[in-house]
């Protein structure tokens, strides 16, 4: 008679919380968790472990739900940090389970061993353990679970010695459901309404955990009942408000100055789902002083750092709601709309011309995915998002290698809808091997490589910021149309203006994994 193991019961947990699609890229020190691969698990394999983070990060920003990611020991968790830096910053909840060597072989520092394996990937993760005997794994996947999903969410790790997958057990492992989120203090949000109340101009600024909790639909209804401008946070990782909305006002560059001059306009403003605020630069010019802030978030640091503002602790959602059963509906007058830029004429293929004709070209529930840093306003001007459900998904961190494999990821969550991905070509370069993966899975998922034959956001804030005669900026001569092939995917390359339109049309039409490379024109705007 078949005695229950270790492994036998980790999998009747993963099965009850969900999560039998597994993200991976694999090792010796793997081989004891994957054999036997169950018939109702789905195992997606990358050829790169900060691929296959990335992949998994989409895909679970897509579902919102957690997702299993099995890495290598040591190097392999080390090959993913910078895309697990990036989830952390998107609060997505991962749950990393990396190999171990054997236990009896620790001590003698063996090949592949991972030296104090749960500080490797600190601090970007919420919580980290190996567990002290085999019998404690299923207790620590469930409890990585909890963490990794409750609010804030954010990735955890496991670290796994090999030999203990096939430990025999007899403890019981009970699955709860996730822990919900939680309503803010009474008190505190009618101090929030009457403030907004006394307000002439108030306005609103979200942030990705708005769209990331489900609650664009309450946000919407909020800033409508109110009359109130909206701001999309800086570098918000997922678009948290319709920006054809009337109210929708634009988005806050990463500058103190910046931001102050744009808010300057309310006489209170209310911070929902996002930091208060995310830098990038400084300027160092004197600023107008911010309205009065309060600031809605769930996260205790958030709300802990920000220099100004009233603290209210919730999750977005019941936030929002609460607000929406104490505020009166508005009679103040309505910001006008902003103005959207002129469609670009088509006579040169300009990074304007692209995003203008993606636009029309689109379905409006099209998933976006974007990582072109020094073409992310030119994105924002001519490409608005308008789904109220993950219309966009991008990277808060700033770190590379989220655009082609999050495209991947974000397609393989979602089949009902149609993913674009559009991303630099240097950016690309960073987790390009995720193709392979969206080939084998036959994906009909469409990337746009935007290729300006440069690292064009270093050259340009670096300009900026006074820096001169920078190395390292300038790329070009790499044909990823080729690249693609080589992968199993299909490759356009559209080099003209009058290509653009057709060239677009059968990509986005083709079943087939499709990579188009567009050579577009350099851009003089400024990053911010």
């Amino acid at each position: 008679m078949n005695k229950r193991t270790v492994l036998d019961a980790t999998r009747e947990l993963l099965r009850d919380l969900g999560l039998t699609t597994v993200f991976g890229n694999p090792g010796t020190t793997e081989v004891p968790f994957l054999t036997d691969w169950p018939d109702d698990f789905d195992y997606v394999l990358g050829l790169q472990e900060s691929a296959v983070v990335a992949m998994a990060d989409a895909y679970s920003q897509a579902t919102r739900r957690a997702v299993l990611v099995n890495l290598h020991s040591a190097g392999g968790v080390g090959h993913g940090l910078g895309s697990l830096f990036n989830a952390y910053r998107n609060r997505t909840p991962l749950i990393v389970v990396a190999g171990q060597q054997n236990r009896a072989l620790l001590p003698h520092d063996p090949f592949l061993g991972a030296m104090d394996a749960p500080d490797f990937p600190k601090p970007y993760v919420k919580w980290s353990i190996e567990p002290a005997t085999a019998e404690d794994v299923p207790a620590a996947l469930s409890r990585a679970y909890h963490v990794a999903t409750q609010a804030p969410s954010g990735p955890v790790f496991v670290s796994v010695p090999a030999d203990d997958w096939t430990v025999t057990t007899e403890r019981s492992v009970i699955s709860r459901p996730r822990i919900r989120g939680y309503a803010p203090d009474p008190e505190a949000i009618d101090e929030l309404a009457a403030a907004l109340a006394a307000a002439e101009r108030p306005g609103i600024v979200v942030g990705g955990a708005v769209d990331q909790d489900g609650a664009v639909v309450e946000t919407v209804a909020l800033a409508e009942r109110l009359n109130a401008g909206v701001w999309i946070a800086p570098m918000s990782f997922r678009c948290s408000f319709p920006e054809d909305h009337p109210l929708f006002q634009g988005f806050l560059d990463p500058e103190r100055g910046a931001i102050s001059d744009k808010l300057a306009a309310h006489d209170l403003v209310v911070v929902l789902g996002a930091p208060a605020f995310t830098y990038h630069v400084d300027r160092g010019r004197d600023e107008a002083p911010m309205p009065p802030l309060f600031i809605v978030s769930d996260d205790e640091q958030i709300l802990a750092r920000a220099f100004e503002g009233t603290g209210i602790r919730a999750t977005t959602k019941l936030g929002v709601r609460a607000l929406l059963n104490v505020v009166d509906r508005s009679t103040r007058p309505a910001p006008a709309p902003i103005e959207r830029p002129a469609k670009p004429s088509g006579e040169k293929l300009t990074a304007e011309f692209v995003y203008s004709t993606l636009a029309d070209l689109v379905p409006a529930d099209a998933i976006i995915v974007e990582e072109t840093p020094s073409h992310r306003g030119i994105l924002h001007d001519h490409l608005p998002i308008t789904a109220t459900d993950t219309g966009f998904l991008t990277m808060a961190s700033g770190t590379l290698g989220y655009g082609v494999p999050g495209a991947i990821g974000a397609a393989l969550a979602r089949p009902d809808r149609k993913v674009v991905g559009v991303v630099g070509d240097g950016s690309s370069m960073y987790g390009i091997q995720a193709l392979w993966t969206a080939a084998r899975q036959d994906l009909p998922v469409t990337i746009l490589i935007m290729d300006n034959t440069e690292y064009a956001a270093v050259r340009i804030l670096g300009e900026t910021i006074g820096g001169e005669k920078i190395p390292g900026t300038e790329l070009g001569g790499i044909d990823f149309a080729a690249l693609a092939a080589s992968m199993g995917c299909q490759g356009v390359t559209i080099t003209e203006p009058s290509g653009l339109v057709p060239g677009l049309t059968a990509a986005l039409e083709d079943k087939r994994p499709t990579l188009v490379h567009i050579r577009v024109t350099a851009s003089d705007r400024t990053l911010y």
